[in-house]
């Protein structure tokens, strides 16, 4: 009889340790800013469909090896971390499941750290831990597959996260000693 709890479990996303430092992440983003040159750029390889193939199978094949990347076209790095939330079997786009261990281990892969601690760690780490309070926008799913490069330089994922981080007090928390 085939274990179906098991194999459903393994076909879930596995959470992904980048093999790229956050900081390193950091500044090749900033090599990669929209700009009117990538917009022209992303223009052109909307109108070139081989090309774009092209350049959407080298930007998975680059940012699945460093990142985990799961092509979902609305990329969260930036402001994870350089953690592809994406990679949570639960693909939780803003924090952690309540089924995170005390130890940091994933809920669904008990052998491996939850990812949104791996984010907390490198965004703390490379001085961007603020970035972790901003709240993700759900992920569109008609973009799936699509260069999230591209979509960034058209502007098409301007509004992925709210521009100011929510506050504790937005979330019902209160500080203790105001309860």
């Amino acid at each position: 009889m085939a274990d179906t709890a098991g194999t459903a479990r393994r076909a879930w996303p596995r959470p992904f340790r980048p093999r790229v430092g956050a900081r390193l992440g950091y500044l090749l983003h900033a090599g990669l800013a929209a700009n009117p040159l990538y917009a022209r750029l992303g223009a052109w390889l909307e109108r070139h469909p081989r090309a774009y193939r092209a350049f959407t199978a080298a930007e998975r094949v680059t940012k699945q090896e460093l990142f985990g990347c799961r092509m979902c076209g609305q990329c969260a790095l930036p402001a994870t971390g350089y953690t592809c939330p994406m990679t949570c079997p639960k693909q939780l786009r803003n924090g952690p499941c309540g089924g995170v261990s005390p130890t940091g281990a994933c809920e669904v892969h008990p052998e491996l750290t939850c990812v949104w601690v791996i984010a907390v760690e490198r965004a703390e780490a490379a001085g961007h831990g603020a970035d972790l309070d901003l709240l993700h926008r759900p992920v569109d799913q008609r973009l799936r597959d699509q260069s999230s490069w591209v979509n960034y330089w058209q502007g098409r994922d301007e509004d992925l996260w709210a521009e100011q981080p929510l506050l504790g007090r937005q979330l019902g928390l209160l500080p203790v000693g105001d309860r």
